[in-house]
């Protein structure tokens, strides 16, 4: 497995950036924010039970990782004393990064423990770097029951499933 800091990575696609438009007039085209319409925000309602709607979590800040209720409570299920849930950022995708999820029952002194009410997530720093600000959610749908992450202030844009994003430049 490759691991790279982040201001590597920005170096690497801006680089790509430049070289795909060097001599041409290409642009990226960019998806434009709009509202939600009412069939969209419909669909969420109805396609999960996650606290997706009423998250109770504090605004996001810089050097942390936040967990709704709906986590805490699956992490409460499903750990043992002594085990993590570790969130590790990757290279792939459809949107180019990936997060990826795992329980473990050990951690460097180099990763960063976010706990909550005796449940602890482990994040290495490399990682850190990309999910910072983020919350961290469960949800239970139809089609699969997993933990996501949610309101990443470093992901620009992410794929339809969740599992993969794109870093602001």
């Amino acid at each position: 497995m490759i691991t790279a800091s982040k201001s590597k990575v920005l170096t690497l696609v801006r680089a790509a950036t430049r070289l795909a438009t060097f001599g041409g007039t290409h642009q990226v085209p960019r998806v434009p924010q709009t509202p939600r319409s009412p069939q969209t925000t419909a669909l969420r309602r109805f396609s999960s039970t996650s606290a997706q709607e009423n998250l109770d979590v504090p605004p996001p800040s810089e050097d942390k990782i936040h967990l709704t209720e709906s986590c805490v409570k699956r992490l409460e299920e499903i750990l043992e004393r002594g085990e993590y849930l570790r969130i590790h950022v990757e290279g792939g995708g459809c949107s180019g990064f990936q997060y990826k999820f795992s329980v473990v029952d050990d951690k460097t002194n180099e990763d960063r423990v976010f706990e909550k009410r005796g449940v602890s997530v482990i994040v290495d720093p490399d990682s850190l770097e990309f999910v910072k600000g983020a919350t961290v959610d469960y949800t239970n749908e139809l089609i699969r029951s997993s933990f996501q992450v949610l309101r990443n202030p470093q992901a620009d844009h992410g794929c339809s499933c969740g599992s993969s994003f794109s870093i602001k430049l």
